[in-house]
């Protein structure tokens, strides 16, 4: 996957978050957000590091999430939710056992969507265009 279509996921998902958060509500928004909140990680992560395979890239990006969600039994995230809305949007305020698994939902399905475009894009497990890995041998 190239930086360039990682950050164009990126700003799909963002948007699909937004719209969410926009036109729905209750459970099924809370939990749609943090799935979408998990695809958005796992994207980020293929921004800063695009050749990754999507296991590393998954592995990556449930672990931060995990690590955001039980930084949250800690009174810090909270302390600076009530001071930014950005910290709120990044690191939450309280933590909450489901969204570990929605965490997981939402690290599953972009998994599966970079493992398929890894595939259709006929690359090497290193995200390599066939062609290029082809010319260095």
């Amino acid at each position: 996957m190239t930086r360039l279509r990682a950050l164009l996921a990126a700003v799909v998902v963002l948007l699909a978050g937004l719209g969410v958060r926009a036109f729905t509500g209750g459970v099924f928004a809370k939990y749609a957000g943090v799935a979408l909140y998990a695809v958005l990680v796992y994207v980020l992560v293929l921004v800063v590091a695009p050749r990754l395979r999507p296991l590393p890239s998954a592995a990556i990006a449930l672990a931060f999430c995990w690590a955001v969600e039980f930084f949250q039994l800690s009174p810090i995230p909270a302390e600076l939710s009530e001071r930014s809305t950005l910290a709120r949007l990044i690191l939450g305020s309280t933590f909450n056992a489901p969204d570990l698994l929605w965490y997981a939902v939402g690290v599953a399905v972009a998994y599966v969507v970079h493992a398929a475009v890894t595939r259709r894009g006929g690359g090497d497990p290193r995200g390599v265009p066939r062609r290029a890995a082809a010319a260095r041998s």
